[in-house]
C-alpha cells in the first residue's frame, strides 16, 4: 500500500521560511505526478503546487515567487520550500501522488499542520 508521509509542518513568524517533505513508497514514484495541497479552516482544500515526472512546475498564483516544488527521485521524496509566508498561508499541508502506472490513483498523505502567527 502507497502511504505518503508529510514532515516539516510547525509554527513560524510572518516572513519566516518552511521546508515540508513528502516521502512516498510503493509505486513506481519516478513517474508520479506529485502534488501539494493545502486546506484552511472552514475553507476548501486547494491546489499548492505540482512537479511532473520532467520536472515541470506549476504553482498558485497566491504562492508563485515564494513557493518552489522540487522531488529527489533516489529518496522518493518531493519538498515543498515556503519562503516570505504569510498568515494566509496557515493550513494543513497535504501531499498528493498521482500514480500514472498503477491505475490512475491518487494516494493521500495524513497532512502536516503549518502556522503563520506572530
Amino acid at each position: 500500500q502507497v502511504q505518503p508521509v508529510e514532515s516539516g509542518g510547525g509554527l513560524v513568524q510572518p516572513g519566516g521560511s518552511l521546508r515540508l517533505s513528502c516521502a512516498a513508497s510503493g509505486f513506481t514514484f519516478t513517474s508520479a505526478l506529485m502534488r501539494w495541497y493545502r486546506q484552511a479552516s472552514g475553507k476548501e482544500r486547494e491546489l499548492v503546487a505540482t512537479i511532473s515526472a520532467s520536472r515541470t512546475t506549476y504553482y498558485t498564483g497566491s504562492v508563485r515567487g515564494r513557493f518552489t516544488v522540487s522531488r529527489d527521485n533516489a529518496k522518493n521524496t518531493v519538498y515543498l520550500q515556503m519562503n516570505s509566508l504569510k498568515p494566509e498561508d496557515t493550513a494543513v499541508y497535504y501531499c498528493n501522488a498521482f500514480d500514472w502506472d498503477g491505475g490512475k490513483v491518487n494516494y493521500w498523505g495524513q497532512g502536516t499542520q503549518v502556522t503563520v502567527s506572530s
